[in-house]
């Protein structure tokens, strides 16, 4: 399928690195991403009526059909000033056990309940009687009415259940509705990368939601451009977060997971951000390696990895991903008002080339 005309790639930006047939976290075989978008009402915030600007992205790391199998995994947080619900459990186990659903902050709780919901009536196990889901969430009440908890368990589970392989919908879709990056309209965005290793063909996917920065801060490969652009600034100021997922299937023991979910603040960086106090950067990393042994509850079980030294070219795919979803997730974007009249105005892709080409990156 043709890539959306509006990424990065297709601009004629050039990012490092070899992408996935779909440039997506989907491009790991097995994954499945699903989004429900609500969008209604305009004018002056009515506290449970509108406007509303929000939805619920859902990942599944091998699918429907294989929901039940763990994936190994780890999770690494930049800066904790927000949720991502089943850390705990992945910290001590070593092992992701459910899909995985982002909204915004105040329907996080809901969206974890939902995702019970969902297993408990699709019969999925996750070895245990009970489960953890993981739930995370970034705050987009500059445009939604937060406080309305608009999104329900029945948005969640029709998320759940419409989740596919294929492209990634991206900007101002599913959890990502309502979000901004530096200022400029985002919300979900997604890239991947193919690597050798030993001989061997592997890929890493990455998908964001994207929800942070400082205008003054952004850079686009090395070029200042927020510096350049200057208008439309609906925050002002440095405030939201962010919610990482990387999925790779090279063969790699927790610990590995959690080292790549490690790296993902190279690439935000990459954009400008310096990690600020009100940003909650939250990120998890899975492999769906191994799953035969995964889909094992009892006795021993045996499981490739890749050795440490082997991994640098997943850390720079992790690096390259992470930084070309977050631009994706703004050039995908488009202006959106919401609540009292407030507008995120999309990254003008005209400006952007231009000042690009005046820096000698076109």
């Amino acid at each position: 399928m043709m890539m959306d005309k509006r990424r990065g790639r297709v601009l004629g930006l050039p990012f490092p690195g070899v992408a996935g047939a779909h440039n997506a976290i989907t491009d790991v075989a097995g994954v499945e991403v699903g989004t429900v978008t609500l969008i209604s009402g305009e004018g002056p915030l009515v506290v449970g009526k509108g406007p509303v600007r929000t939805g619920v992205t859902a990942i599944l790391p091998r699918g429907k059909a294989n929901a039940d199998v763990p994936c190994a995994a780890g999770y690494y947080a930049l800066n904790g000033n927000g949720e991502m619900t089943g850390v705990v459990w992945i910290e001590e186990a070593g092992e992701l056990q459910t899909p995985i659903t982002i909204t915004n902050t105040h329907s996080c709780g809901v969206t974890r309940d939902a995702t019970i919901r969902w297993l408990v009536s699709h019969g999925v196990g996750t070895g245990q009687d009970w489960g953890l889901p993981v739930a995370a969430e970034t705050y987009d009440g500059d445009l939604n009415d937060i406080n309305g908890f608009h999104v329900t368990a029945e948005h969640t589970i029709a998320a759940l259940d419409g989740a596919s392989s294929g492209p990634v919908e991206m900007g101002s879709v599913g959890g990502g509705t309502g979000m901004l990056t530096y200022d400029f309209k985002a919300g979900n965005g997604s890239a991947s990368r193919i690597v050798e290793i030993g001989g061997r063909s592997y890929t890493v996917g990455v998908f964001v939601q994207s929800n942070f920065g400082r205008r003054e801060d952004f850079m686009v490969l090395g070029v200042p451009v927020g510096r350049h652009i200057g208008q439309g600034k609906l925050r002002g100021k440095d405030q939201g977060s962010v919610i990482a997922i990387v999925a790779t299937d090279a063969p790699l023991l927790a610990h590995q997971c959690k080292r790549l979910a490690r790296r993902v603040p190279i690439g935000l960086a990459r954009t400008g951000t310096v990690g600020n106090n009100s940003s909650g950067d939250i990120f998890l990393a899975f492999s769906t390696a191994n799953e035969a042994s995964f889909a094992q509850r009892s006795g021993i079980v045996s499981m490739e990895a890749l050795p440490n030294g082997d991994l640098d070219k997943l850390f720079m795919a992790t690096v390259e991903a992470t930084e070309e979803a977050v631009i994706d997730a703004m050039l995908c974007a488009e202006t959106m008002t919401g609540r009292d009249g407030n507008t995120a105005i999309a990254l003008p892709h005209d400006q952007l080339l231009t000042v690009m080409r005046q820096f000698g990156r076109l």
